[in-house]
């Protein structure tokens, strides 16, 4: 397909373009500090038909999309950065425009509406010369049904990053259909879904990202709980942990689960339960780190009347209250070795014996443990037993922690906001753009966890707005970690004191708007107080409260 001259792209354009890097010494190719790779069109074309056969259509049309949505998550942000000055529609176009730049097709913008509420979304878009399309052409001839899967996934997930709430685009019209061009209409998921449309292709496994309420009451009247009990994601990394974790579901193996404080362990253990070849037996958690060390074998495995001072009844332990489903054991770590012991010859035999008795019990119970610390190291120091850790490892899954898995933020946000506004009876129908992009920028040292508590409590603060914005999901600490680990406007080859400076020197037809001045004078504050909110509070005459609030509005490092 022939290309634009430089001369003939749009100037507004000339940024996406100044974003590629090019270093053949290096083997690198990048574009805004994400390495890209060059595909020939023809390799494009040999995978896709293969997964296709593979993997049989609809298969292969899931992945091609939720690789699409997760690649539109990434690049909402880069349209935050690159524009921040930008019209609501004009920063949006960022993404057809970076769709043109990789190669997969030329979009002309039909119609988009964004609008002060995301109810009220509505974008068109015609792309021609659609790679998709000319792939599927090429090996299938023509297609009965559009085709151009990884488009409409990337449309969906860049505005639904974009807007702040969950925006479905689908495809219309597609050239491997004979028509002229690809057409993608995209709205609200709440508006398709009263034309009853199918939005499965977002699900990596039957059993994720089902959260909207419709679907929950069709299972449960307790939407809350049901809540509660939800996996969310679609990027690479949480989607090959739900593939793993569905194919260990049906058998008996003990699961160890490892990952950072926050990542969500015990939801991966209960969706394991849930998915099981026992979903209607028991699960039993308990927190070996909240155990008292006198306490924690009778705990576990039952204690027997006079089993010790005053244990003046019989009772089971946890591996008998799971009999029939899942035990799950989280901070296995710091269990003493005597109870290591008994633990690991439970699993091995499969029997247990109560404190204080001497009968066998058998127990037909799934383990399935968690650790927040590195257990292999553990046993390398002397604090973890050996062999018990590889009785345990027999099926490890490392969960991977937020920051490394970003393009789930979004649908976790959404997923977050619906479960709160149903607690707490608020109505908040989505964030601002600037919510989405910051949060896409913090690091999560709580992983997600701490973007529960963030959203939980902006859906307290907007009660009465319909909006929620970064400043209600930002406490001072967050606020803090965030001007942290955010980097000062580096796109700008000049420092905010030389920036401020021309600002004021401009001329008098050309004066810049007082957001420009405002996020400038806020850079600059920062700069000079090293970071500190209350020092460069008092540079600029505002109270650390004012001040932090204008930084969470959008006027902060890097937006």
């Amino acid at each position: 397909m022939p290309t634009e001259s430089n001369h003939d792209i749009r100037a507004h354009e000339q940024d996406l373009l100044r974003l590629l890097e090019f270093n053949p010494q290096q083997g690198y190719i990048g574009l805004g500090g994400r390495r890209v790779m060059l595909m020939r069109s023809e390799t494009f074309e040999g995978q896709r038909a293969e997964l296709i056969e593979e993997l049989g259509a609809e298969r292969a049309r899931s992945l091609y999309s939720r690789l699409g949505y997760a690649d539109g998550t990434r690049d909402a942000g880069l349209a935050q950065q690159q524009r921040p000055d930008a019209a609501l529609d004009e920063a949006f176009l960022v993404g057809p425009e970076l769709h043109a730049v990789f190669g997969m097709a030329a979009v002309e913008t039909v119609t988009i509406k964004t609008g002060d509420q995301q109810q009220s979304f509505y974008g068109e878009f015609l792309a021609r010369g659609s790679i998709e399309a000319d792939a599927h052409q090429k090996v299938y001839g023509l297609a009965p049904e559009p085709v151009c899967w990884m488009q409409s996934g990337y449309a969906s997930g860049f505005a639904s990053a974009f807007v702040g709430s969950p925006i479905l685009f689908r495809e219309v019209e597609c050239m491997a259909m004979g028509d002229e061009a690809c057409r993608l209409v995209g709205k609200p998921l709440a508006a398709w879904r009263e034309q009853d449309p199918d939005a499965a292709y977002f699900h990596p496994l039957e059993f994720v990202n089902r959260f909207e309420p419709a679907e929950i009451q069709a299972e449960t009247s307790d939407v809350e709980a049901a809540l509660g009990q939800r996996v969310v994601g679609i990027s690479a990394a949480f989607s090959l942990i739900m593939s793993r974790l569905k194919k260990v579901a049906p058998t008996q193996a003990t699961v160890l689960l490892q990952g950072e404080t926050g990542v969500g362990k015990e939801v991966f253990a209960k969706t394991l339960h849930r998915v099981s070849a026992n979903p209607d037996g028991p699960f039993v958690g308990v927190n070996c780190a909240a155990l008292p060390a006198d306490l924690v074998e009778a705990e576990l495995f039952g204690v027997e009347r006079g089993g010790f001072t005053g244990a003046v009844n019989s009772r089971p332990g946890r591996f008998e209250r799971a009999d029939g489903g899942t035990l799950f054991l989280d901070e296995i770590g710091t269990l003493s070795f005597s109870a290591q012991g008994k633990l690991l010859r439970a699993l091995q035999e499969r029997e247990i014996e109560r404190v204080g008795g001497t009968e066998t019990r058998p127990v037909n119970t799934r383990v399935v443990a968690a650790s927040n610390i590195d257990l292999f190291q553990a046993v390398e120091e002397g604090r973890f037993r050996r062999d018990l850790y590889y009785r345990l490892s027999v099926f490890p899954l490392q969960i991977p922690p937020l920051r490394e898995r970003k393009e789930d933020i979004p649908l976790l946000m959404e997923y977050f906001r619906q479960k709160y506004t149903a607690r707490h009876g608020i109505a908040a129908i989505g964030f601002t753009p600037q919510a989405v992009a910051g949060l896409m920028n913090y690091q999560f040292p709580g992983n997600i966890r701490e973007l529960e508590n963030m959203v939980e409590r902006g859906v307290i603060l907007a009660a009465g707005a319909s909006l929620i914005g970064l400043h209600d999901l930002l406490g001072e600490s967050e606020l803090q970690q965030y001007l942290l680990t955010s980097k000062f406007d580096e796109s700008s080859e000049q420092g905010p004191m030389e920036r401020f400076t021309a600002l004021l020197s401009a001329d008098v037809e050309a004066l810049p708007d007082i957001k420009q001045m405002e996020r400038v004078l806020i850079d600059l504050a920062l700069q000079k107080s090293g970071g500190n909110l209350a020092a460069a509070a008092r540079l600029i005459g505002l109270t650390r409260r004012q001040f932090a609030y204008r930084v969470a509005q959008g006027a902060s490092p890097g937006n």
